[in-house]
């Protein structure tokens, strides 16, 4: 490029930048915001959610990959001031529980998991917040892993007051569920301790996003868990949005 005249090099390199941007924004998906309130009942009845479009919950993280019999999802995001609005529909022909105490090995239980790193800087977040991996179990509570206890050991939590959802079955369908979820977004500054407000969304933030779906069957430990986002495997494990931040997508608000 260096014979080209410089003006010429300056057009060029802007239309090549513009270019990359356009095609980094391709991979951003875009929430549209519920201009009313959304009764968080697992009916989904509200005419807004017609305004979101539905996305695939659909690519392989661990296990074999179910056929369609057992499990298959997809969803739908909205938001307003307050929350990221969720709506999944979940076919799954068992839904199992097998752990009454909620933090007890829930990531073996069937389960809704929702990922959201709210600034979308990335990075490692297993045993602090700079990221969430809230694991909404079939209870509707919602376990994650805190800092380490004193002696080291792993620390599970809840975070019910982050996460309200509610899910029903279809009448007409008996492996058909509804999911909906209402999420409050905090920022890296949380800690267990104390009174943290939650971040209010506005039109143009941009936050890290992804969503899975344990499923078990009846088996000692999950069978399958199945998400939203292709994750490159890093030693062979795809299993790191749990992990690292930097695995996720990312949402922009509209």
């Amino acid at each position: 490029m260096s014979h080209l005249p410089q003006l010429t090099q300056k057009i060029l390199l802007s239309c090549l930048l513009v270019s990359t941007l356009c095609l980094a924004d391709e991979n951003i998906i875009a929430v549209n915001k519920a201009e009313v309130a959304i009764d968080i009942d697992g009916k989904a009845t509200e005419q807004v959610w017609n305004n979101a479009q539905w996305l695939p919950i659909d690519k392989h993280i661990v296990g074999e990959y179910p056929s369609s019999d057992d499990f298959s999802g997809r969803y739908k995001l909205l938001w307003d001031e307050d929350y990221l609005y969720l709506m999944a529909e979940i076919n799954d022909d068992v839904l199992f529980d097998q752990y009454a105490n909620p933090t007890e090995k829930y990531w073996d239980d069937d389960s809704l998991e929702v990922f959201i790193d709210e600034d979308a800087s990335g990075g490692m977040h297993r045993f602090s917040f700079n990221a969430f991996a809230y694991h909404v179990a079939l209870d509707n509570q919602s376990a994650d892993i805190g800092p380490n206890k004193a002696d080291g050991s792993s620390n599970f939590i809840l975070l019910n007051d982050h996460v309200k959802s509610q899910w029903r079955r279809d009448a007409n369908s008996p492996y058909s569920i509804t999911w909906e979820l209402a999420i409050k977004l905090y920022d890296d500054s949380f800690t267990l301790k104390g009174t943290h407000m939650p971040v209010k969304l506005t039109k143009g933030k941009v936050i890290g996003f992804m969503l899975a779906y344990c499923d078990n069957d009846g088996s000692s430990e999950r069978e399958h868990f199945i998400g939203s986002h292709d994750i490159k495997p890093k030693d062979g494990d795809k299993n790191l949005g749990y992990i690292d931040a930097g695995v996720f997508g990312k949402i922009k608000l509209q």
